[in-house]
């Protein structure tokens, strides 16, 4: 089955996000530790969307054309990780698809804490598909708002007070592209369920 193509506004979606986190690294100065080789956010799994997932595959490919052994060895991990993630996959490991229900999504709080993503080179601590990264790994370190409040990477921001914390919130996609592309996605692929970078990536 051919894969769908990534929806033209995914480009200005990037665009919205790195600026937002440009303008709240620039506020969040020297509390904001994040730097390459600092790899504490690319251990253990976090979901990602059908557009995330279709960003990466469109990335590793372009790596692949560039360098395919290096690519190779992105897909290899890939792999490598699913097998250990099939057995106690909180959804169909046939399909990388998570399940959405309460039981699943409790399981999946547990779920693969220790794995390391398969894009990240176990060599140098960096992302190999940077460029092409989920909206998650773009906007984590600075402060962002989300159900439990207003939540920061715990090796950022040590010292700094609530209201000093609260002044550089990232404000991640005010205008909510994000949703209406995963709906255009939805409505000319049918791919709508989240699912794993690893999933995302063995093929």
């Amino acid at each position: 089955m051919r894969r769908p193509t990534l929806p033209a506004g995914d480009k200005a979606l990037v665009q919205i996000v790195d600026a937002a986190l440009a303008d709240a690294t620039r506020r969040s100065g020297s509390w904001l530790v994040c730097r390459p080789g600092c790899t504490q956010c690319c251990i253990g799994v976090f979901s990602i969307s059908q557009l995330d997932a279709l960003r990466l595959r469109d990335g590793l490919d372009e790596l692949a054309d560039r360098e395919p052994g290096r690519a190779e060895r992105v897909r290899e991990r890939a792999r490598q990780s699913v097998k250990r993630l099939t057995p106690q996959f909180p959804g169909n490991p046939e399909t990388g698809v998570l399940s959405d229900d309460e039981v699943a999504e409790q399981r999946f709080e547990h779920f693969a804490n220790d794995e390391p993503c398969p894009v990240l080179d176990p060599t140098t601590g960096t992302c190999e598909l940077y460029a092409s990264r989920p909206i998650t790994c773009r906007s984590f370190g600075p402060p962002v708002r989300s159900e439990d409040g207003l939540g920061v990477c715990e090796l950022c921001f040590h010292g700094a007070s609530d209201e000093q914390i609260a002044a550089c919130e990232m404000e991640v996609d005010p205008g909510d592209l994000e949703s209406k592309l995963l709906k255009e996605l939805e409505r000319t692929s049918g791919r709508s369920a989240r699912t794993l970078i690893a999933f995302a990536l063995a093929d």
